[in-house]
């Protein structure tokens, strides 16, 4: 199979699991603890992967300067479109409870921070074949793993706020889709490039990811399971370190 193709189906994959959290929340009411608890569970799986996997990466291909300049360049792009969204109703996106947006108008920026929020972890996909020769299964398992839990917590406040299923599966299935092209994108667009510009973009990416894990991923976890979360967050990076140890 073509990188290229891989590339994009292994995007498509990981936003799959959007499709399969949002499936299960939409039929099965799950306690809104046990959301929190994957959810915790993804944010440390997540802070693992781009740990070891970009932002290490990029230290040894590119140095301090531009890992330094690149993450924080994907931190300041990713809080500057989160502000924007929450002024029109996104901020909450990814609550199950009360907090969860709604109202009119409050649709498409929920789609557009959605989106936002899987874009960087999809193009580093693509990004993997060209930094590692290969797909990172570390990241594939990061990424798949923190999308379970996002679409079970957004989709439980969407239909809590009275959407239909058809809008609320037509969402995620656009991301899913959506995922699958940025991850492609990620590896056309810099095919061929310099390694310290691969590496530029995987700190990038590692920025935004870490911004949109704590500003709305580990706010869901600390509120539902604020006890434990530090515990199961730190199972989830464990568990992510030591596939990446393994590979």
């Amino acid at each position: 199979m073509p990188d290229w193709l891989a590339a994009g189906g292994a995007g498509l994959l990981a936003g799959c699991a959007l499709l399969v959290g949002s499936a299960i929340a939409w039929f099965i009411t799950v306690p809104a603890g046990l959301v929190a608890a994957v959810m915790a569970f993804g944010s440390g799986v997540l802070i693992s992967a781009l740990s070891f996997e970009l932002v290490q990466e990029a230290m040894d291909q590119a140095g301090l300067r531009a890992t330094a300049l690149g993450f924080l360049a994907g931190s300041l792009v990713y809080v500057g479109l989160n502000l924007l969204l929450a002024r029109r109703g996104a901020r909450h996106r990814k609550r199950s409870g009360d907090q969860h947006p709604s109202g009119p108008g409050t649709g498409g920026a929920i789609a557009l921070g959605a989106l936002i929020d899987g874009i960087p972890e999809s193009m580093v996909l693509g990004l993997s074949f060209l930094a590692g020769g290969g797909l990172s299964v570390p990241i594939l398992a990061a990424v798949a793993i923190s999308n379970v839990p996002e679409g079970l917590s957004s989709t439980a406040g969407m239909k809590k706020s009275g959407r239909s299923p058809g809008y609320v599966l037509g969402v995620w299935g656009g991301i899913a889709v959506a995922s699958g092209l940025s991850a492609l994108a990620g590896y056309l667009l810099l095919d061929g490039a310099p390694p310290g510009v691969v590496a530029f973009a995987n700190a990038l990416a590692a920025g935004a990811i870490l911004s949109m894990i704590t500003d709305t991923m580990i706010p869901e976890a600390f509120e539902k399971a604020a006890v434990y979360s530090g515990l199961i967050a730190t199972l989830g990076f464990l568990a992510a370190f030591s596939l990446h140890s393994l590979g």
